[in-house]
């Protein structure tokens, strides 16, 4: 007989390569948004240099520190889970994937951890 499944089952969502993958395509878009506010902030070389320095002096603003602190942790956790998604693809990384990946986010945090104490104690 036909076993009717639920529209969306969360007991898979309960293994580490699952919210790996999720956080992988969830970081890969931050990383869009941010790349195109990026060019955004860059095409205000075209309005003159006051619109520019305008828009730079608001984005040195303590606020955008933070996020820039944020923005630096999606770059090394979408960098780092790269590099274990190259190694389980090309090497028999599935074998200890969940070990992989713990011993590379824990490395992007503490770099993360580090890098974000030099990012805020610039903060003019």
């Amino acid at each position: 007989m036909y076993k009717r499944t639920k529209f969306f089952d969360f007991s898979y969502y309960k293994f580490v390569g699952s919210w790996a993958w999720i956080l992988h395509r969830l970081s890969g878009l931050a990383l869009v948004l941010y790349l195109s506010l990026h060019l955004w902030v860059i095409n205000t070389l075209t309005r003159g240099p006051e619109q520019f320095n305008k828009v730079m002096t608001f984005l040195n603003s303590p606020l955008f520190k933070f996020l820039e602190v944020g923005l630096w942790g999606v770059i090394l956790f979408h960098a780092f889970n790269g590099i274990r998604v190259v190694l389980i693809d090309f090497s028999k990384g599935s074998l200890f994937h969940k070990k992989l990946f713990y011993i590379l986010i824990t490395t992007a945090f503490i770099l993360w951890a580090a890098s974000s104490y030099v990012i805020l104690t610039h903060i003019h």
